[in-house]
This record gives C-alpha cells, structure tokens and sequence, in this order.
C-alpha cells in the first residue's frame, strides 16, 4: 500500500490537477495528501471518502463523499462504527475463505483504525504459500482474481455489511459539509435501465452526483448515465480508481474515457 503523500506525487507526476484520496471508511491520510499537495505546483487535492453503504435493492454501493469536513466530530464517530462493522465483516469473510480451503494470516498492521478491505484479504491468501498450487490451477494471480473468484456477491466467501444504509451515509456525507456521488455505477450494476433507474431513486434520497466516468466503463453505458444525470441536475465526476502502479486493473491515472463529454463538477472544481 502506498503512503498518502505517494499517491499524490504520483498524481502530480501524471498531470492530475485535482485528486480526492477516497478511502475507504477513513480519513486518516487525507491530512498527508493535503500537506503533500500544498508543496507542489498545479495539484489540488479534495478532504473525501468511500463508503461502502446498503442499498435495499441492489447490495452493496459505493458513495464518495467530496469536500467533507475530514475533522468533524459526529462525522468522525460515523466511521468509526462503520469501521467496527467492516472488521466483522473481514472476520466473516475470512472465514469463509477458510471455509472454501484457503488459508491466510491477516498482517498485523491492519487494526481497527486501518479498515479491512476485500485488497488486504486477497492479498493474504496470495501470500501465503499452502495456497499457491490452487490458485495457479485457478489461475489466479493477483488480488482482482481472488476478489473476483471469492469475495464478490455471490461468490463463496462473500458477506454483507450491516451498516450504514446508502440513505445515512449520504446523510453523514452532507453533515459534514460534503457532496454524496454514487461511485462506478456499472460495477455494481450492468443494465443501463437498471442504472439509470437506480440513479433517480438515489437522488430523492439526496445524492448530488454520480461518477460516470470511470475506468471500466464503456462509451454507450458513459453516456446514458451521463444524460440520466444531467436530466435530474445532478454532477458527473469521473475517477481512474488508482490502487497502486501494480494492481492489474487500477493502476495508472486518467485512465477513464470522457467520450466528448464535459464533467459537471459543480463547487468541487471551486474548491
């Protein structure tokens, strides 16, 4: 995993001029990316989150939260209960690995004010050696393939959260001085329809935006839920998802599409 002020010097390196550090269910590096960005040209970087939130219809969503009060209090106390139940939820998981027939150690460093991702699960089951003939059977090799083998809905080690909802997060979101974007609508979803519809539910619950740009998003799915958002007055951000220069999918930056399109940032290009 790479330091906060890492992310943003590689940023820099590669022309963004405004980053959100979204992790997930923690600000606890967005202090270092503010430092680091401030001793460098032509670099913006927003206070922001990811939350993983429950949707009654669709599971799991994501909901970036963009220009936050990162040291507010009642927000602060907000994620820490989200992280007590990530952690139930990582210890469930992990179960479910062993469950399955794998083994794995979680590092030590991984603790209640470092949240457990699927990322630290993957990357203990590639890193223990009893696990090794399997997954190259599997063909496994990276921690995108263990997640997307094992810790997906519908896989065998996945399990749900149990809280926030995606009505609190965007709450919680707002209270603290931010703006709520539903984050990579077509990873969750696949049919445009169902996408768009799920967007116009999401903004009566008070959504402000979606990401519709996005690494693994196609041309025709951009621009239905561009246009989707653009009818209900909501933002259109766009996001590479960087998680390291060695992660399969998500390691390089502006590494999304516009397809012509102008992004609709509202008062997050101000800020």
């Amino acid at each position: 995993m790479l330091a906060p002020a890492q992310v943003v010097a590689l940023a820099h390196e590669s022309g963004v001029e405004l980053l959100a550090l979204t992790d997930h269910d923690t600000v606890a590096g967005v202090d270092e990316a503010l430092a680091a960005a401030a001793q460098l040209d032509g670099i913006r970087v927003l206070p922001a989150i990811e939350i993983s939130a429950l949707d009654g219809i669709h599971g799991d969503l994501h909901i970036c939260g963009y220009g936050i009060d990162h040291h507010d209090a009642e927000f602060l106390a907000a994620l820490g209960v989200w992280r007590g139940d990530r952690h139930a939820r990582a210890a469930a998981m992990a179960e479910g690995l062993r469950e399955a027939g794998l083994e794995l150690e979680l590092p030590e460093a991984v603790s209640a004010d470092h949240p457990v991702g699927r990322p630290h699960l993957a990357a203990a089951v590639l890193a223990h050696p009893a696990n090794a003939a399997r997954l190259r059977r599997e063909g496994i090799n990276d921690p995108g393939g263990v997640i997307e083998a094992y810790l997906v809905e519908g896989a065998p080690a996945f399990r749900r959260r149990s809280t926030p909802t995606v009505a609190r997060a965007v709450d919680v979101i707002h209270a603290a001085g931010g703006v709520a974007v539903w984050a990579h609508p077509f990873w969750d979803l696949d049919a445009i329809d169902e996408a768009c519809a799920t967007l116009e539910r999401l903004a009566a619950l008070g959504i402000d935006g979606v990401e519709a740009f996005y690494i693994t998003h196609g041309e025709e799915p951009t621009r239905a839920i561009y246009a989707a958002a653009l009818d209900l007055g909501l933002l259109t951000t766009g996001s590479a998802d960087f998680h390291g220069p060695d992660n399969r999918l998500f390691h390089a930056f502006r590494a999304f599409e516009l397809y012509g399109l102008e992004p609709h940032l509202g008062a997050l290009a101000a800020r």
